[in-house]
């Protein structure tokens, strides 16, 4: 049995109206995140070191939402075999290179996780706990063990476990909805602006700040429409028709942007605390 032209036309019109009931229903939670207190609470480099010893943790398991994506959609074992479908295939190798080698300031190869550890570098952001961490995961600890032992707030723990939960569904469907919805499109255009207003105030935090200014570009440049419509193109491959699937799809949407504002609370309340203990 074929599929005529009209049957795509109505397949592409449904996925596009679970598109938009999705961006509905997450758009209080959207504006919440957009809104957030944490953005205007930003003064200095020492809070926004507070901000980056927080978000480095979704920096990284960002990447581990991407990968688990292409282990699922592509074969990376041998011997080679096809798998699924070819234009998802596409998709996700193609956020992969981007994601996982992009490049530097003077043309490196390096992932935007490398890239913000060099920008939490310049600013002298503390690292220790993140590169813990990863230090605890090479000797095979489990993510969760390996957040256990380490000293950081429950936000962070609490957002990293909810990223491995969905990746441990091995649901394609779900992980690529809270990579798409829940990650990294929400903060880099208003995070730029601070960055910038932050630059203007202090020749010091212009120099600083370089490299953070330079990573959010990128995400920009890069997450702006193209990874966006691939992401977009990658849910409705998923999906297909399945009303079971779209109904996961818009729950988990609204768990993982409710996840990233526990996290922005926790910065949040650490900033406020930390000037709170200034002033005693």
């Amino acid at each position: 049995m074929t599929t005529s032209k009209t049957d795509i036309q109505t397949l592409e019109e449904k996925q596009n109206v679970y598109i938009q009931k999705i961006r509905t229903e997450i758009e209080p939670l959207r504006e919440q995140l957009l809104h957030h207190q944490v953005y205007a609470t930003i003064s200095s480099v020492e809070d926004l070191k507070i901000f980056l010893e927080h978000h480095v943790f979704a920096v990284w398991d960002f990447m581990s939402l991407l990968k688990s994506l292409q282990n699922e959609l592509t074969c990376v074992q041998v011997p080679w075999i096809p798998k699924g479908n070819p234009l998802t295939r596409r998709l996700i190798n193609e956020i992969v290179l981007a994601e996982e080698t992009d490049q530097d300031e003077e043309g490196n190869a390096k992932s935007h996780f490398e890239l913000y550890i060099d920008a939490m570098n310049d600013c002298k952001a503390d690292i220790s706990k993140i590169t813990y961490l990863i230090q605890l995961l090479k000797e095979w600890k489990s993510v969760r063990t390996a957040l256990s032992q380490i000293d950081i707030a429950e936000s962070i723990k609490e957002f990293v476990s909810f990223s491995f939960d969905v990746i441990e569904t091995k649901k394609a469907h779900k992980i690529a909805v809270v990579f798409t919805f829940g990650r990294e499109d929400l903060i880099p255009d208003m995070f730029t602006s601070i960055l910038r207003d932050m630059k203007a105030k202090s020749s010091h935090d212009a120099e600083s700040i370089k490299k953070l200014v330079y990573y959010f570009d990128r995400h920009i440049e890069l997450d702006g429409d193209h990874h966006s419509h691939m992401s977009i193109q990658m849910i409705k491959e998923l999906c297909g028709d399945d009303e079971a699937k779209w109904n996961d799809a818009i729950a988990i949407s609204k768990i993982a942007l409710q996840k990233r504002i526990d996290l922005w609370d926790g910065i949040l309340n650490e900033i406020v605390n930390g000037k709170t203990s200034d002033k005693l």
